[in-house]
């Protein structure tokens, strides 16, 4: 049963990153929502940078995917686990921007602990 609640929530959070990335691609100023204030987006060199990160997302929600369908639990929990780093760094990317402390907690830090919470469910199950 851990595992899955683990699979599914593993499933959304690949599908969401998966998400954002096309979203950054489709329109790199919607990255301005994610808590860096002054974020130059009519910059055309900094939208060039911003589709590169998006291209980064989309990578990463498709790594999750593909070891989520080929991966053991064991080793999905140490991806999982890992990956972790990327939200809590955009988390403290935010906040040292001086970022609304609501979109670095309640985004970035909440995906890092669903993401924290998945791997447990991983090494459990």
């Amino acid at each position: 049963m851990l595992i899955n609640i683990a699979n599914i929530l593993t499933g959304l959070i690949g599908m969401g990153i998966i998400f954002i990335g096309l979203n950054g691609l489709r329109a790199p100023r919607a990255a301005a929502g994610f808590g860096i204030p002054g974020t130059p987006t009519d910059d055309p060199a900094f939208r060039s940078w911003l589709r590169v990160k998006a291209g980064r997302d989309i990578g990463a929600g498709l790594m999750i995917l593909v070891a989520l369908v080929g991966a053991t639990p064991l080793l999905l929990g140490w991806l999982m686990l890992v990956a972790t780093v990327m939200p809590v760094a955009d988390a403290l990317i935010v906040l040292r921007s001086n970022g609304p402390k609501a979109i670095a907690y309640g985004v970035h830090a909440a995906t890092a602990a669903v993401m924290l919470l998945i791997s447990v469910l991983l090494f459990l199950g």
